[in-house]
C-alpha cells in the first residue's frame, strides 16, 4: 500500500489534494490541527474514491507535537513508508508591516516555514532509504511576486521556495523529488475576505481558480512519470505573474 501525508488536509486545497491522491491509489493520512469535523468529511470523500485513509491530528508549528504524533505513527508502522508528503498547512495574517504585530509575524512563519522543515525532516530519511519519494510544497503567488500587506506570508512562502530548490539538490540522486506548487487566487476559506469581482480583472483568465485545479498539478508531480522534474515551482494562477 502506498501512503501519502497531506498537512492541513481538512479543507480547501488540502482536501482537494487528498481526494486527488486517493484517486491515484494512495492511502491518505489527513493531518489537521483542530477542525476534526472537516477532516472527517475529507476522509469520507477519500473513501468515495475507493481508497482509504486516516486522521492524524498535530500542529505543524509545534515541533514537539510533530515529533510525538507523527513520530509515534512512524514507530507503530515500521513496515509502512510515507512516500508522498504534501506540505500544505498554512495561514495568512495580513497587515502592513508598519502595523504588523510580533505574533502575526511569528505565527505565519512558524506554520508556513517551520512546519515545512519539521515535518519534512522527520519523513525524508525513510524516503532516502527506499530511494523513492515525492515532496510537494504548496507555496503561493505571494512568495514569488510579493503582495502588499503580506510581508510575513510572502517571506514565509519565499523561504519555502528557496528550501524546495536547495533540498531538491540534496536528495535527487536518491530518487526523491522536491517541487512546489504556487497557487494564485483560489476559491477557498483563505480568499473569502478578498474582493473577487475586482481582483479577477487582473487575472488573464478572468476568474479565481479552484482547489481541484491546484490538486491536478500536485497529482502530476506525484506521478512516477514526473521523476525528472525536481526543484521546480509550478504556478497555478490563471496567468497572473509579477
Amino acid at each position: 500500500m502506498k501512503f501519502a501525508l497531506v498537512t492541513g488536509g481538512s479543507r480547501g486545497i488540502g482536501r482537494a489534494v487528498c481526494v486527488k491522491l486517493a484517486g491515484m491509489g494512495y492511502h491518505i493520512i489527513i493531518n489537521y490541527k483542530s477542525n476534526e469535523a472537516e477532516a472527517i468529511q475529507t476522509l469520507a470523500l477519500v473513501r468515495e474514491r475507493g481508497a482509504d485513509g486516516e486522521l492524524l491530528q498535530f500542529d505543524v508549528s509545534d515541533r514537539g507535537d510533530i515529533k510525538q504524533k507523527l513520530g509515534d505513527w512512524i514507530e507503530k508502522n515500521p513496515d509502512k513508508t510515507i512516500e508522498v508528503l504534501i506540505n500544505n498547512a498554512g495561514i495568512r495574517e495580513d497587515a502592513l508591516l508598519v502595523f504588523m504585530k510580533d505574533e502575526q509575524w511569528d505565527n505565519v512563519l512558524k506554520i508556513n516555514l517551520d512546519g515545512f522543515f519539521f515535518v519534512t525532516r522527520l519523513l525524508i530519511g525513510d524516503m532516502l532509504v527506499k530511494k523513492f519519494g515525492r515532496i510537494i510544497n504548496i507555496v503561493s503567488l505571494s512568495g514569488l511576486k510579493g503582495l502588499p500587506g503580506q510581508t510575513n506570508y510572502s517571506a514565509a512562502k519565499a523561504g519555502v521556495i528557496g528550501a524546495t530548490k536547495a533540498l531538491a539538490q540534496e536528495v535527487g540522486r536518491k530518487g526523491v523529488t522536491v517541487n512546489a506548487v504556487a497557487p494564485g487566487f483560489i476559491k477557498t476559506d483563505m480568499t473569502e475576505g478578498l474582493d473577487e469581482k475586482e481582483l479577477k480583472n487582473m487575472i488573464p483568465v478572468k476568474r479565481f481558480g479552484t482547489p481541484e485545479e491546484v490538486a491536478h498539478a500536485v497529482g502530476f508531480l506525484v506521478a512516477p512519470e514526473a521523476g525528472y522534474i525536481t526543484g521546480e515551482v509550478i504556478s497555478v494562477n490563471g496567468g497572473l505573474y509579477s
